[in-house]
């Protein structure tokens, strides 16, 4: 049987009374890459910052490898929005990426020799060894999501959770994303992304689940990314323009959407 690495289960959030998320059930299967999708306001970010901790859910319970994530979190990686992060922190491209290797270190121990090739290694991989000594407002857009990449990458997880990490990227950026995501998953990862564009879900991803606060379905993409469950999740305002040969994408689909969806509220 395959091992579920993460359980969520009743998940209720509200902010001042009104539910963001509500009873929300899904589970997410160890080394899968699983694309959280769904309309603006759907509460995928919200759901994903539940998962961490970050925000408090007002029911529900959720587990990572049948624990509570605060038993766990040096298992886990996690790349914020890049908007969420202030760039004018006086810092350089390494230093940001060193930071990963606190969780491990802890906030006594400073990162040595081992953690700054560490460092350099991850920033090799993701295309931005050449800019360590930078500092990180002198970065694009691309090249900051990179960072934030690279310092994931150290944290040598098990599980990694993405918010919109292709979200005001160039096309280079995005592919070079993608195949280390993948790759990932070759090793045994499971990666957990919150995505915004819905004609790349069959190409990028392995699994998916559709939410509009509450659970659509989810489950391996050729199963759920369908028409009726799009629909549900959308409210009838997805189009789909070119369906893709079964043997490409199963059940997958370019679509094209009604009401501005490639932008998201977290």
């Amino acid at each position: 049987m395959t091992e579920n690495v993460i359980e969520v289960t009743d998940l209720t959030v509200a902010y001042r009374e009104n539910p963001v998320l509500w009873d929300i059930d899904f589970t997410v299967p160890k080394g899968v890459l699983l694309a959280i999708v769904g309309p603006n306001g759907a509460g995928k970010t919200t759901l994903l910052k539940t998962i961490l901790g970050l925000v408090k859910s007002a029911a529900g319970n959720v587990l990572i490898f049948g624990k509570p994530y605060s038993e766990v979190r040096r298992r886990v990686g996690y790349v914020p929005q890049r908007g969420s992060v202030d760039w004018d922190f006086p810092t350089t491209v390494l230093d940001v990426v060193m930071m990963g290797s606190y969780g491990k270190l802890g906030w006594v121990r400073r990162p040595g020799r081992k953690e700054k090739e560490q460092a350099i290694n991850a920033l090799g991989r993701v295309g931005m060894e050449k800019y360590s000594d930078r500092q990180i407002n002198q970065l694009s857009g691309g090249q900051q999501q990179r960072v934030f990449l690279a310092r994931a990458l150290i944290q040598d997880a098990e599980i990694y959770f993405m918010d919109e990490p292709f979200q005001g990227v160039d096309a280079t950026t995005e592919r070079a994303i993608i195949k280390i995501l993948k790759e990932l998953r070759s090793e045994g990862k499971t990666v957990v992304v919150v995505h915004h564009d819905l004609q790349t879900v069959p190409e990028y991803f392995d699994w998916v689940t559709l939410l509009n606060v509450r659970r659509i379905a989810s489950g391996p993409v050729e199963d759920v990314f369908t028409e009726e469950n799009l629909r549900l999740a959308y409210g009838g305002k997805v189009a789909f323009l070119t369906q893709h040969s079964a043997g490409e994408t199963g059940n997958g689909a370019e679509i094209e959407t009604t009401d501005n969806t490639k932008s998201d509220i977290k």
